[in-house]
C-alpha cells in the first residue's frame, strides 16, 4: 500500500478514539440497520465490479449536499422576509481567476445550452464545528485544500447527467490565478498538487485549473464543508448503505474514521454519514480508491432516497433544509440569488437517477521524482473522458433524449425548454468585432514535436502555416525561429484587446475555438503549429468521439441499489 504525505495529514484527522467520534458504534444513534426486503437477516452484496484505477479523494463527497440543497431549494415555499434572509446569507466568490475562461457553455443546434458546475469540498477547519469534525488540531486555521473537485455535467436536453471526479493527489500545472483585489498568483514552474489549487486565490483558481486541463467550460462552482455535510445528512433523515461484513474503520494506533457498521445495509445519518465518507481504513483494500467507491454508493442513494422521502414536503422541513444549505455552501457570484438556485434546481431535478453516472479520471502513476504515490492524467483515456463532456455525450452510453418535436435549429428554446442558465460572458466573435485580417499581426511557431518529444520537428512547418495565412488575407504574418512543443495546435494571445482577433486567426486556420488561449507566456498573437498539424492547410481531424466512458473511469449508474462496499481485512469486528 502506497503511503502518501496527504495521508499523514489525513489519519492525523481521523486519529480520535471511539469514545470521541460521535455515532461511532454499531448501535450509536446515527446508524439504523435495516434489512433489504423487510425480512430475514441483512444480506451482503457485492457490486461484480472490479476496483478502478482511479484514485480517490480524502474527506466527503460534499457534492451530494450541494445537489440536495439545490433540490430543496427547488420546491421549498418561503415568505418574502425569508427570501430576504436567505438571500442575504448566500456567500459568493469569484467564478473563475484564470485567464483560459472559455466564455461559458454553448448553445446546440437546437438552443439548448449544457451546464457544468465544478463542485468543490473544503477541508477548512476556520471554525470550533468543522475544527470538532475534522480533528487534525496541527491544521486549524491553516489553508484549505479542495480535496474534492467533481464536475458535474448536465446534458443540453436535460436527458442525462455525469460526474467526473479528480484524483486528490493529481499532479497538474496551475495557471496564473488573479484575486479580485490584484493579488496574483504566477502561473507555477512545475507540477503541483491539484487540491493546493483553491490556496492560490479561492475556488476561482481550481475552477481555472479544471478550464485549463479539460479545455471545458465551466458555469458555476459550489463549494462545501464538513458541518454542512452534517448538517444536510441529519435534515435528509438517514441514507441506506451495504458492508459485506461487520466493519470498524480503526487501525492499532488509532487511525481511522470510527465507522462501525454491521454487515448488510444500515440507514446512516449526521456524523455517521460524515464518517462513512471519511473511512479509508476498512474498505477495499485501505487505499483512497475505496473511499471513493464508498462515496459513489452513499451519493446514488442519497438522490434515491430524496426523491422518495415523503417528509420532505414538509415547508417547514424544506425551509431548515434550505437554510442549513445556504449557511453551508460559497458559491460563485452569478448563483448569488435564491431564484438563481431555483432556476437551477428545477434543471438538475428533470434527470432521473438512471441517466445519472458517476466516474473518476483515469489515471496514471506519476513516474516524475519525487512524486511517488502521485497520480497523473492517463494519456488518451483521460482526455476522451473530458471530450464527451465537452461534446455533451451521455457517459452511460445510451445517448441523449429527443429534442422537442418543434425545435428547429437555430431557434431559440422554448420558454419550458431547458437552458435557463445562459453564460455569464461570451467568447469573442470573430466577425463581429475582430480587424481585418491585413491589420492583425501574427506570430508563427513550430510546436509539431508534441510534449514527449518523441516525434522530429517538420522543417519548415511555420513558414507553410505562415504562408497559408498569407493567403488567406494576414499580411502581417512572421514564421517565427522559435519553436514550441505542443500536441494540439494552439493560438495564445496576450492581452483583452487582442482576443478577437486571435478568434479570427483560428477561423481562418480552422481551428476550434477552444484552441484560443490567453496568457502571459507571448507577447502579441502566436499560433503554435502542433503534433496534429504536421501536414497539410488543415490539422488532422480527431477521431471519432467516444460513446461510452472508458472501464478505467470506472463508471456507476445511479439507479444501482445493490452496491455494497467489500472489507479490508483485520477491520471487521
Amino acid at each position: 500500500m502506497r503511503v502518501r504525505h496527504s495521508d499523514v495529514r489525513e489519519e492525523g484527522a481521523d486519529a480520535r478514539a471511539d469514545g470521541d467520534i460521535p455515532g461511532g458504534g454499531a448501535g450509536a444513534p446515527g446508524t439504523v440497520p435495516r434489512q433489504r426486503d423487510g425480512s430475514g437477516p441483512a444480506r451482503s452484496r457485492r457490486s461484480g465490479d472490479a476496483r478502478p484505477p482511479g484514485r480517490g479523494r480524502r474527506r466527503v463527497l460534499r457534492w451530494v449536499a450541494s445537489v440536495l440543497s439545490l433540490l430543496i431549494l427547488g420546491t421549498a415555499a418561503a415568505g418574502y422576509l425569508y427570501y430576504r434572509h436567505l438571500n442575504g446569507s448566500i456567500q459568493t466568490d469569484a467564478l473563475n481567476l484564470g485567464e483560459n475562461k472559455l466564455g461559458g457553455s454553448k448553445p446546440n443546434a437546437f438552443g439548448q445550452t449544457p451546464l457544468n458546475i465544478l463542485l468543490i469540498g473544503s477541508d477548512a477547519r476556520n471554525d470550533a464545528e468543522n475544527q470538532a469534525l475534522g480533528g487534525a488540531t496541527e491544521t486549524f486555521d491553516g489553508p484549505p485544500l479542495a480535496d474534492v473537485q467533481m464536475l458535474l455535467h448536465l446534458s443540453a436536453d436535460r436527458s442525462n447527467m455525469s460526474v467526473v471526479s479528480m484524483p486528490r493527489d493529481t499532479m497538474l500545472m496551475m495557471p496564473k490565478c488573479t484575486e479580485p483585489g490584484g493579488t496574483v498568483h504566477p502561473a507555477s514552474k512545475g507540477l503541483v498538487q491539484t487540491n493546493e489549487s483553491i490556496q492560490r486565490g479561492g475556488p476561482g483558481c481550481t475552477v481555472a485549473a479544471w478550464t485549463e486541463l479539460t479545455k471545458i467550460p465551466i458555469d458555476h462552482f459550489m463549494m462545501i464543508d464538513f458541518k454542512g455535510v452534517v448538517r444536510m445528512a441529519d435534515a435528509i433523515g438517514g441514507v441506506p448503505v451495504c458492508v459485506e461484513q461487520n466493519v470498524h474503520s480503526r487501525t492499532r494506533d488509532g487511525k481511522g474514521s470510527g465507522l462501525k457498521l454491521p454487515k448488510g445495509t444500515s440507514v446512516i445519518q449526521g456524523e455517521t454519514a460524515l464518517q462513512w465518507l471519511r473511512t479509508r481504513y476498512g474498505f477495499e483494500d485501505g487505499t483512497d480508491i475505496g473511499r471513493t467507491h464508498a462515496q459513489h454508493q452513499y451519493m446514488n442513494s442519497m438522490a434515491r432516497e430524496f426523491r422518495k422521502n415523503a417528509k420532505l414536503s414538509n415547508p417547514v422541513k424544506l425551509n431548515s433544509l434550505a437554510q442549513a444549505a445556504i449557511e453551508a455552501m460559497v458559491v460563485d457570484t452569478g448563483l448569488n440569488k435564491i431564484d438563481k438556485l431555483f432556476d437551477l434546481s428545477m434543471e438538475l431535478k428533470k434527470v432521473p437517477p438512471g441517466r445519472i453516472t458517476m466516474t473518476t479520471m483515469p489515471w496514471i502513476y506519476s513516474t516524475k521524482p519525487g512524486l511517488d504515490g502521485r497520480v497523473e492524467p492517463k494519456p488518451g483515456e483521460a482526455e476522451d473522458l473530458f471530450r464527451m463532456v465537452r461534446e455533451d455525450i451521455a457517459l452511460d452510453g445510451q445517448g441523449s433524449g429527443t429534442p422537442a418535436a418543434s425545435a428547429t435549429p437555430g431557434a431559440p428554446a422554448s420558454p419550458s425548454a431547458p437552458g435557463p442558465q445562459q453564460p455569464t460572458t461570451t467568447a469573442p466573435t470573430a466577425a463581429a468585432t475582430a480587424a481585418p485580417p491585413a491589420k492583425i499581426a501574427v506570430t508563427v511557431r513550430n510546436s509539431t514535436g508534441g510534449k514527449d518529444g518523441t516525434a522530429a520537428k517538420v522543417k519548415g512547418r511555420a513558414s507553410e502555416v505562415a504562408a497559408l495565412l498569407t493567403g488567406k488575407g494576414f499580411t502581417k504574418v512572421v514564421a517565427d525561429t522559435q519553436t514550441g512543443a505542443e500536441d494540439t495546435s494552439v493560438i495564445r494571445y496576450a492581452t483583452d484587446a487582442q482576443a478577437a482577433d486571435a478568434a479570427a486567426v483560428a477561423t481562418a486556420l480552422g481551428l476550434p475555438a477552444a484552441s484560443v488561449q490567453k496568457s502571459d507566456q507571448v507577447a502579441g498573437i502566436v499560433v503554435f503549429v502542433g503534433k496534429d498539424w504536421r501536414t497539410g492547410g488543415t490539422p488532422t481531424p480527431p477521431p471519432p468521439a467516444p460513446t461510452k466512458a472508458p472501464d478505467s473511469a470506472h463508471a456507476l449508474n445511479g439507479d444501482n441499489d445493490q452496491a455494497c462496499m467489500a472489507i479490508q481485512p483485520g477491520f471487521t469486528w
